[in-house]
């Protein structure tokens, strides 16, 4: 099948044009997917879409698309995705926060690319993060660890590729949406980031046109899931399958760019105790917190803090 009738129907013009249902975006998706739609037509699509601005119909019908793709992976309880560019962030601290959520014992799997910024990807070791590539893999990890990160170059090529073109498009596109949403090991709680507040809504409502149970999206440090302890957060989402909003008071009264940390503090030696940054702490506790809270911990920031504590602990008996 061909991409024209979608693109003539997102293209017609003013009065006559109109976005996609769900079940068109998700047949749109398919052909995107497959390799056989005309590069031109992939283009119109995303850059109409662009124009437009995407709908959750839209949304929801190319993830819904996109993870039907992937292949069959072990079952997560929080879905941690990682799209940003990174151009405003500073160290990824928001791996730490991941790695207390997985101490608590949950199954975490952050999945992701980051165009030219292999800072995530640069840090995973020192967050104590494995990577993985196949099914196996992932498996093993989770059962070890609880937490594993996968590049979606590995685990979606197709998506990849579409996620790929902005360099040649020369413009982002809803395929970094999509990305978000993609969920591929079915978790049935997610965590987002967006860098523009706008698409914290729309996400909320593709993931309820998709049934999701539990979301919170944020506006983040650079664009990802990393939460600014300085300031009140605006959080969006889902709480057992129905709209969510809240507001988060700030943690401290510390207002410095998420970048700016005392010299000498990186992840593995804030993590090891070998250096300390309050700042830094508030960043991946805080983070973390809104993490556990989004997987129905009612006490989340006291035992994100507790399991903050105990890491050194079990850095000692690891060391022993």
């Amino acid at each position: 099948m061909s991409l024209a009738p979608f693109v003539a129907t997102l293209g017609r013009g003013p009065g006559r044009a109109r976005s996609l249902t769900q079940s068109e975006a998700a047949q749109a998706m398919d052909i995107m997917l497959s390799g056989r739609a005309a590069p031109e037509a992939v283009g119109a699509i995303l850059m109409l879409m662009r124009m437009k601005g995407e709908t959750a119909d839209e949304i929801a019908g190319f993830a819904k698309a996109a993870q039907s793709a992937c292949p069959d992976l072990p079952q997560a309880d929080l879905d941690w995705p990682s799209y940003a560019a990174g151009r405003t962030r500073g160290l990824p601290w928001f791996l730490l926060s991941a790695r207390l959520v997985a101490m608590a014992g949950r199954r975490v799997v952050l999945h992701g690319w980051n165009g030219r910024d292999d800072a995530v990807r640069a840090h995973l070791g020192a967050a104590g993060i494995p990577i993985a590539r196949t099914s196996e893999e992932i498996a093993r990890a989770l059962d070890a660890k609880r937490i594993v990160y996968l590049p979606l170059d590995d685990l979606h090529p197709a998506l990849f590729h579409l996620l790929a073109l902005r360099p040649v498009l020369g413009l982002r596109s809803c395929i970094n949406t999509v990305a978000r949403m993609l969920n591929p090991c079915r978790a049935k709680a997610s965590v987002q980031g967006v860098f523009h507040p706008s698409y914290r809504l729309v996400q909320s409502d593709a993931a309820a046109r998709l049934g999701w149970q539990a979301l919170s999206v944020i506006k983040g440090g650079g664009g990802e899931f990393e939460r600014h302890p300085g300031k009140t957060i605006a959080g969006f989402g889902l709480r057992n399958g129905a709209a969510w909003e809240a507001s988060f008071e700030a943690l401290c009264g510390d207002t410095r760019r998420l970048a700016e940390v005392a010299e000498g503090v990186d992840l593995d030696a804030l993590w090891s105790g070998r250096a300390t940054d309050d700042f830094a702490e508030a960043i991946v506790v805080g983070t973390a917190a809104l993490a556990l809270g989004t997987l129905g911990e009612t006490k989340a920031e006291a035992l994100a803090q507790d399991l903050w504590r105990a890491r050194l602990s079990s850095i000692s008996e690891v060391a022993a």
